[in-house]
This record gives structure tokens, C-alpha cells and sequence, in this order.
């Protein structure tokens, strides 16, 4: 039964960022193979955009030194739309020479960072240095026919600078704007954001670039991300981001503070769970993303985050027998853990 109120989209775009957002973070290098089976099942439970690698250096993200073969490697079927990072000119340049080959992606993420330092300490440019080279790079990828999403970084706060005005996230959502990006990405990156600053910030960026889609995209390091991702969906926004299994990362600054703690995504399987119970419709097949999540977590080697997927989904009209058994067993228990 939903319980939306009139404000919630009864459908959203939810894009899958565990091959590159949430593969970031582990030292762990996930064969290429290994990465293709993962996104292949995304895209078999029906999710219909996906990060799928990062043309940054290898040097400094050696996770990303397949992100050529990830693209001559992976599916594409209609309807499916892939998505890569773009930190800088040097990797549009290689990028441009996959797209040019036939072996290129839908789209391509540029960020900066609302915070001016935090974008000077992660990609060595100040805003204007940074604007000057983006807006060269959605010339040339716009002339390809490649889609840009624009990434206003830090915008619920910086872990180096603290809280961020309005004025330079507003400046950034009208630069990207203007220079043909059709996407509005507001990122949560050190993980700062609470549901009340959300609202404030997306109802001023909704009523102030009305002619701007914007897409949500927190961090748990507070684990405030499913919430946060609620209260943009309570503003009107229908784009949304997480990442199986809540895994994730966040760009180095050289603040030690920056480092401590939890730092992934909001988790795709709790995720999306939780708005299929309040009537959104994802046209996502929980029970597949389920499976996929466990088979996940054997490729990285480690337990994630996901609760679903070990506690299952709301069984709302148990059979007879499962509630026997529960019976059965409830014999004996304590009568105070509810």
C-alpha cells in the first residue's frame, strides 16, 4: 500500500554506482571479468543506468586501469545508459579515442567542488581553472553526442572548509547549465547532510534553476543517506544514486578527519526496498538486485552493508505455515524485545 504524499514522484530514475563510486574505495583490485558479471546482473534486474568506471590517472586509482576494457567489454542494451567520470582534459582525451572507436558511454560526470579548497586539494584547480576546462570538455563530448552530467561537489558541506553559501553551488548549477549539461548531480561527499539542510537546499536550487533536473547522490557516514535521499524525493527530485551494498568512496584532500569513519553510498538494496514499500515504482527486480548483492560481496571479499539482503524483503500476508513456525519458535522468548 503506498503512502506517498502528493510531493514524492510515484516513479524515479535510479542510477547504480557500485562499479566505480563504490569500487573506489577497496584496495582491492576486482578482476575486470569480475566487474562485467556484477554490472551484467545489474542490468538483467532491470536497473537502467550505471557508473561503470573512472578515466582518472592509474597511478592514483589503480581500480580504474581496465576502464578501457570495461567499456569494449560491457552490454549494451536498449534502454541501458552507462556512465564514466571524467576527472580531466587528459582523460576526455582518452575517452574521445573509445567514443571515436565505436566503445564509448551515454554519458560522462564532471564535478567541482562547491568549496573551492576542497576542489584545489583534490584537482589541483581553483573554480576558474576548473570551469575553463570543464566547459572545453562538454564542447568536444556534446559534438560527440555524449551526454554530460554536472557534479557540484561539498554542496551540504566541506570537511576542510566547513559549511558552503549558496553562491558558488549557484554559480556552478548555472555554469554547467549553460554549457549544455542535462543532468544536475548535488553530491554529498564528505557525508555531511541531514534531511533538513536537504530540503532547504533543493527547494532554493528547484525554485532558483527551474529549468534543471537534478539528481541526489549521498554518502552514509552518518547514516543519514537513506534519509537525506528521502527528503530530496519530498522536494520533487526523481534521479537518485547509491551503490550496492553501500560501498564507496570519497576524493583524497590530505585532511586527516576527511578519512575516519564510514564512507560509502547509500545502499542500493535498502535503498530501493524501502521506496518500493511506499509505492515507487523503480521497474527494479528486488529479488535479483538481492541475489546479485550477495554474489557482490564474494567478489570483493568482504561483508557490505545491505540489511535487505539477509533480512529480506516485508512479507506482508505470511502462509499459515510460516506463521506456525514462527509460533513454534517464539515458545520460551522473551516477552521485551519488541
Amino acid at each position: 500500500m503506498s503512502i506517498l504524499n502528493s510531493s514524492v514522484p510515484d516513479q524515479i530514475h535510479y542510477c547504480e554506482c557500485w562499479a566505480r563510486d563504490g569500487l573506489q574505495s577497496i584496495q582491492t583490485q576486482v578482476p575486470t571479468a569480475h566487474k562485467l558479471e556484477v554490472l551484467h546482473g545489474m542490468m538483467d534486474a532491470g536497473i537502467k543506468e550505471m557508473e561503470i568506471t573512472s578515466f582518472s590517472h592509474p597511478k592514483f586509482l589503480p581500480q580504474f586501469s581496465d576502464a578501457v576494457d570495461m567499456l569494449k567489454g560491457v552490454r549494451r542494451p536498449d534502454g541501458v545508459k552507462l556512465r564514466v567520470l571524467m576527472p580531466n582534459i587528459k582523460g576526455w582525451e582518452r575517452f574521445e579515442e573509445c567514443v571515436k572507436e565505436g566503445y564509448g558511454a551515454h554519458k560522462i560526470i564532471l564535478m567541482i567542488s562547491s568549496s573551492e579548497e576542497h576542489n584545489t586539494r583534490n584537482f589541483r584547480q581553483n573554480h576558474q581553472e576548473a570551469m575553463a576546462e570543464h566547459a572545453e570538455i562538454m564542447k568536444r563530448a556534446l559534438a560527440l553526442g555524449v551526454e554530460v552530467v554536472g557534479c557540484v561537489g561539498t554542496v551540504f558541506g566541506c570537511a576542510i572548509a566547513g559549511d558552503i553559501p549558496m553562491e558558488p553551488i549557484d554559480m556552478l548549477v548555472k555554469f554547467y547549465h549553460d554549457n549544455g549539461a542535462n543532468l544536475m548531480m548535488m553530491g554529498d561527499t564528505t557525508g555531511q547532510a541531514n534531511p533538513a539542510q536537504v530540503t532547504r537546499i533543493y527547494d532554493h536550487l528547484l525554485g532558483t534553476h527551474p529549468e534543471t533536473e537534478f539528481l541526489a547522490h549521498f554518502h552514509d557516514t552518518r547514516g543519514t543517506g537513506l534519509a537525506n535521499s528521502w527528503a530530496a524525493m519530498q522536494t520533487g527530485v526523481k534521479w537518485v544514486d547509491g551503490s550496492m551494498g553501500a560501498i564507496g568512496g570519497q576524493p583524497a584532500t590530505e585532511a586527516a578527519l576527511y578519512h575516519l569513519g564510514y564512507k560509502g553510498n547509500i545502499c542500493s538494496e535498502d535503498f530501493l526496498s524501502m521506496v518500493d514499500e511506499c509505492g515507487v515504482r523503480t521497474g527494479i527486480d528486488l529479488d535479483k538486485l538481492f541475489a546479485l548483492g550477495r554474489r557482490a560481496e564474494e567478489v570483493v571479499g568482504f561483508p557490505m552493508r545491505s540489511n535487505v539482503i539477509h533480512s529480506g524483503r516485508v512479507d506482508h500476508n505470511p502462509s499459515s505455515a510460516e506463521k506456525g513456525t514462527l509460533e513454534a519458535g517464539g515458545k520460551g522468548t522473551s516477552a521485551t524485545t519488541a
